[in-house]
């Protein structure tokens, strides 16, 4: 009887495990809008020696200034896509600008226009590149909102 109940309990066991396990929902890379554009740069320019990427903390912004930049997965060839989604701060933005650091020390820096969905393709390495986001406000306040290091990663 003992032994009956304890084999019962096992398979309860497992099952829960096993359905846990399943419930966690996975995330694709965001996907290039119809509007997208390929900016041209402004350049690249020699930066920090290679090897010492490092990120920093991101400002707070208030909640009527908040805005989201999603800075996209490396491609296979180190590319990476900024991409302005807006938000309630929208209507508060002057200037949009993204800036990668490549691990070989050149940099970057791109404007975003405002426009929800305006996409840019900075252009990486197949190492950790870092990405930096800062947006301006009409009212003379300017908030780092993306400071990531983005590894490439073997398709």
């Amino acid at each position: 009887m003992k032994f009956r109940i304890i084999v019962i309990m096992m398979v309860l066991l497992c099952c829960t495990l096993v359905l846990a396990g399943c419930t966690g929902t996975r995330t694709s890379p965001g996907t290039a809008t119809p509007g997208s554009v390929t900016m041209p740069t402004t350049g690249f320019t020699s930066g920090s020696p290679a090897g010492t990427l490092t990120t920093e903390p991101t400002s707070v912004v208030p909640s009527y200034n908040y805005v989201v930049v999603d800075v996209g997965v490396k491609d296979y060839l180190g590319n990476s896509e900024v991409i302005y989604q807006g938000g309630e701060g929208q209507i508060h933005v002057k200037k949009i600008t993204a800036k990668m650091t490549r691990a070989d020390g050149q940099t970057q820096t791109v404007p975003l226009e405002n426009k929800k969905g305006y996409t840019v393709e900075l252009e990486g390495t197949k190492q950790t590149d870092r990405v930096e986001v800062w947006v301006s406000m009409d009212n003379g306040e300017t908030y780092k909102i993306n400071d990531v290091l983005l590894d490439y990663r073997i398709h």
